[in-house]
């Protein structure tokens, strides 16, 4: 019986569909919390983004007014470093891919 294997059209496919997940950008969520003071979100924002104090304060009030905003976008690492850091300044973040924002 002979091996059967994918056709390449069928592979290159498969392999093109990866490489589009694999770009996909990863967005930051920071979400509201009932224990930081906005001035505090505002000034985290600056911080650790280098955000103007209107961008850093645009972002917080969408924070606290939609309960949270998309603060940082990028690959799967560098987002997972800025949701440990948000973490370590004691905000509540996750990550999702950009189009499920």
């Amino acid at each position: 019986m002979p091996f059967m294997t994918a056709m390449p059209d069928v592979l290159e496919h498969v392999e093109q569909v990866q490489a589009l997940q694999a770009d996909q950008p990863y967005v930051l969520i920071v979400w509201n919390d009932p224990v930081n003071l906005m001035s505090y979100v505002s000034y985290v924002f600056r911080s650790y983004f280098g955000y103007s104090e209107a961008k850093a304060d645009e972002l917080m009030m969408q924070v606290h007014q939609q309960g949270r905003s998309v603060v940082s976008t990028g690959t799967r690492e560098k987002i997972e470093a800025d949701v440990a850091a948000m973490h370590g300044f004691g905000l509540w973040a996750t990550l999702s891919k950009a189009d499920a924002a």
